[in-house]
Formats: structure tokens, C-alpha cells, sequence
């Protein structure tokens, strides 16, 4: 997979040495209790990588490691789309790299991969995830009731977004 330029950010495929700095990140408090995970976050990001149904990126800011976004696809033909996710340094938080990280993802996966429709489901009580996608171009679909388990055991609703060729903001 070639390199990914964003307006802000670069997105590269993520390399056995971005493990530190992404295990790091996951383990923020504000990432850590939307990304649940083992203790050895290390071991579950390089697990990651190797994932061969899912395609992750680190996602950088200058010469910073910021966050990660990870792609998947559906390719039967009759239900062919691709879903997203990602996570990003809580200290990025408020500059638009979240935003810039999935547009620039998204006319990737869309332009270059020929899907044309996109998904991501974040927690429905996340309005900052929720606005960043937003801005992108996703629209909510519906919320999945009871759709995660939270870290304190209770299942929790999520909100299917989806975003169409036509709707991605350039």
C-alpha cells in the first residue's frame, strides 16, 4: 500500500516499530476506555498489524506519531462496502487530524478502491467521534442497541454511520 497525504496528515502502513508510540496511545486514559484492550497493548497492536482482514495505518502529524486507522473490507459482491476505525492521540484532539485522517482514508477507499459506500460505528455517547465523521461526509444510519460491552461490563449503544461516494467532503 503506498503512502496516504492528507491535508495534515500523512498516513503510512504501519510498521512493527510504531508499536511503542501506538501502544502508548491506546493506553491514555480518554483512548483506553473506548478502545479496551489486554494489558500488554503491545502485543495487542502488533496483533493488529498482522490481522490479515484488516489494513492499519499509522497515522502522522509532522514527524509525530499520532494515532492509527485501520480498514477492512466486505467484498462479496452484493454487499461490497468498506468500514473504518480509528484512534488518535487525546493530546491531537481538536486540530481536525481525526477529520483529515478518515477524508483522506475515505478518497482512498472510494477513488482509488472502488467502493462506494463506506461504514464506521462509533459509541453513540461519543459526539466528538460522531462530529468528526460528520464532517467527513458520514451520516448516521441508526443506533445498534446494546451493540459493545464498556470496561464496566454493561453493553452500550453504538451508531452505525455511513457515508456514500457522493457524500465524502473534499
Amino acid at each position: 500500500m503506498t503512502v496516504l497525504q492528507g491535508t495534515s496528515v500523512v498516513l503510512s502502513p504501519a510498521l512493527a516499530e510504531d508499536v511503542p508510540a501506538l501502544a502508548a496511545i491506546r493506553a491514555t486514559p480518554e483512548v483506553r476506555a473506548r478502545w479496551r484492550g489486554d494489558d500488554d497493548l503491545e502485543a495487542e497492536v502488533a496483533g493488529d498489524l498482522e490481522d490479515s482482514a484488516t489494513t492499519c495505518l499509522t497515522i502522522r502529524y509532522g514527524q509525530r506519531i499520532v494515532g492509527m486507522i485501520q480498514w477492512y473490507a466486505q467484498e462479496d459482491p452484493d454487499y461490497r462496502h468498506a468500514g473504518i476505525d480509528l484512534f488518535l492521540d487525546p493530546a491531537a484532539h481538536g486540530r481536525g487530524l481525526g477529520t483529515d485522517a478518515v477524508r483522506t482514508l475515505a478518497r482512498h477507499l472510494l477513488d482509488d478502491l472502488g467502493h462506494h459506500r463506506l461504514v464506521i460505528d462509533p459509541a453513540a455517547d461519543n459526539a466528538a467521534a460522531i462530529r468528526c465523521y460528520e464532517k467527513a461526509g458520514f451520516r448516521p444510519v441508526g443506533i445498534m442497541r446494546q451493540y459493545e460491552r464498556g470496561a464496566d461490563g454493561t453493553w452500550h449503544d453504538g451508531l452505525l454511520m455511513d457515508l456514500l461516494a457522493a457524500d465524502l467532503s473534499r
